[in-house]
């Protein structure tokens, strides 16, 4: 019975750890080994992936939805519209805790139970009004996800090696709503309609909770406690180390706790810029997303299951961009210190693959999906299409959100929840707009007129190359 105690012993003391409000980080996390990085890194992308799947799994279902709750139409769409703007606003106050109480885990796990509560509540909901309520309750479980990720993501990864961590994670980020569909598409043929999506929901929200109890430790690194035994990184002519930046932030953002601190980094313009270009492409991804139902419907007579497979083609798009944009991202940030000597700026990220993808890939898909629907041609050319834009849109979401938590240091979940906000705000927009301007104009001049904003984001990405370093010294940072 003694040899039993020891074991008994370590049970004991794995669980406590386990439930712990905020477990000791003995070991810096960006010495952890690739194998447990790439185990925190999946955990991450997981949960940050539950938003945006979220918001479209029902989007085969909301014709039944409108009707089965006999609703205006202009109200269905207001549960997806909220969702995305609640999804914008939410990171803000979970960026806050969590950079202020120093804790990442416990924020996730407690983040999906009330992603876990929303969704059994939606199952059983007879009023599309209280649906609109429940479903903003849901946006603000899933919306841990990106900014919290991103500040796990700066505790492990050094500058150098963040490019590819981000490629990874946006792909979570942005595959989900790609995901969505074609599975709501599937779920929706059952006898349980619409309601069958928020019993998949559901099922796993419980199934991610696990998987963080039980495999994501805590991350929260202390950088006055590490960065003494990092080796320094300078930037441009600016030749203090980044440790030592992130330490000062550090000690100045544990003076005081202010919920809404990253609405305020919005005031510095190079934080806003990159923030707006995010805006821009994610939020023309979800526009055409809310096209694609209502179109395939009425041009191509398809049913909800073959809408949702229509998605698998931005899969795909989404996945190659992801992979292409993170690692360039980072050989060419590589390949710019060695030519500076060993030096770097955060700009350098701002490279070539950003440009073509931003004024060709995203601009291109954008304008053959447009067009080939308003001219019904082959359906294969707008799931195309489709699939370009996601290479392109990619490419620069990871560039974008890399070059935030690098300009900012110590304060990746915060940059990253202000950044959010204006990406879910613009997004929110564009999804109300999509489908009346579609009416109006018709798919191919919509698309035409998103395919000019992704021009002006490509604009924007150049005052930022030009100019991103002095803005942000007069920012301060």
């Amino acid at each position: 019975m003694s040899e039993q105690h020891p074991s008994k012993s370590h049970i004991r003391q794995t669980i406590e750890s386990r439930i712990r409000l905020r477990p000791p980080v003995e070991e810096d996390p960006r010495l952890f080994g690739p194998r447990k990085k790439g185990l925190i890194l999946a955990c991450c992308a997981l949960v940050a992936c539950t938003g945006g799947f979220s918001s479209t799994i029902y989007f085969p279902g909301i014709p039944y939805i409108t009707s089965d709750l006999h609703a205006p139409s202009i109200v269905t769409t207001l549960t997806a519209a909220l969702f995305i703007m609640f999804a914008g606003i939410a990171p803000v106050f979970w960026a806050s805790i969590s950079d202020f109480f120093h804790m990442r885990r416990f924020l996730f796990m407690f983040a999906m139970i009330i992603y876990i509560v929303a969704s059994l509540g939606a199952v059983f909901v007879e009023n599309i009004w209280a649906l609109v309520v429940i479903r903003c309750i849901q946006s603000v479980g899933v919306s841990a996800g990106q900014s919290i990720g991103a500040g796990v993501i700066s505790d492990c990864y050094p500058i150098e090696k963040r490019g590819a961590a981000f490629g990874k994670f946006i792909f979570g980020v942005v595959f989900g709503p790609l995901l969505g569909p074609i599975l709501g598409g599937l779920l929706i043929m059952s006898q349980e309609s619409w309601r069958a999506t928020f019993w998949f929901c559901f099922a796993f929200g419980i199934f991610i909770f696990v998987i963080i109890f039980f495999f994501l430790p805590e991350t929260y690194r202390d950088n006055d406690k590490f960065d003494t035994f990092l080796p320094t990184t300078t930037s441009g002519e600016d030749k203090h180390d980044v440790s030592t930046k992130e330490k000062q932030q550090e000690i100045s953002k544990k003076k005081s706790f202010n919920p809404i601190a990253p609405f305020l980094l919005l005031r510095h313009p190079f934080i806003l810029i990159a923030s707006v270009v995010s805006g821009i492409f994610f939020g023309s991804m979800f526009a055409v997303e809310t096209i694609i139902p209502v179109a395939y419907q009425d041009v191509y007579h398809f049913n909800s299951w073959q809408i949702g497979l229509s998605y698998l083609g931005a899969g795909i798009g989404n996945l190659l961009g992801s992979a292409v944009g993170g690692r360039l991202s980072d050989r060419l940030l590589l390949r710019a210190r060695r030519q500076r000597g060993g030096t770097a700026k955060v700009e350098d990220r701002l490279t070539a693959h950003v440009w073509f993808a931003a004024l060709l890939f995203n601009a291109l898909g954008l304008l053959l999906f447009g067009w080939s629907v308003e001219r019904k041609l082959s359906v294969w050319i707008a799931i195309v299409a489709f699939g370009i834009q996601n290479f392109g849109n990619n490419q620069v979401m990871v560039t974008v959100t890399a070059y935030l938590v690098d300009a900012a240091p110590g304060r990746g979940a915060s940059v990253t929840a202000a950044a959010n906000f204006v990406r879910f705000f613009v997004a929110c927009i564009l999804t109300i707009a999509a489908n009346p301007m579609t009416t109006a104009l018709g798919s191919g001049w919509t698309t035409t007129l998103f395919a000019c904003l992704s021009w002006l984001g490509a604009g924007l990405l150049l005052i930022l190359k030009i100019w991103g370093e002095p803005l942000r010294h007069w920012s301060g940072f």
